[in-house]
């Protein structure tokens, strides 16, 4: 028998993860129908998410793209935080390439 999968509240994940400052604002994000879940748009705040969920929604004027790895225990420090998700559409760290082709 498979153990069931831990889950989480969406607006609880998003708070905890810091993607929102406070729950109410991610509640309002989601009710707006601004966050996908798998690629569906959800309307529910309380609806479920784990870990291997992705997330879609709009952030500081850019789409971002997330990968859900842990549920969480709590709100903690931002470094903390960053181990509840992996950043798909991380943006590329411009001083490795710079400007030079990979052909050049």
């Amino acid at each position: 028998m498979v153990a069931p999968r831990a889950t989480i509240r969406l607006d609880k994940w998003l708070w905890q993860a810091r993607f929102f400052k406070s729950r109410p604002i991610a509640c309002e994000e989601i009710a707006a129908g601004n966050i996908r879940l798998n690629g569906q748009r959800t309307l529910k705040p309380g609806h479920s998410v784990g870990a291997g969920d992705t997330l879609t929604f709009p952030q500081g004027g850019r789409i971002r793209l997330i990968r859900v790895l842990a549920v969480g225990t709590r709100r903690g420090p931002a470094t903390e935080a960053q181990t509840l998700y992996l950043d798909l559409d991380a943006p590329k760290d411009q001083g490795l390439a710079g400007d030079v082709s990979p052909l050049e």
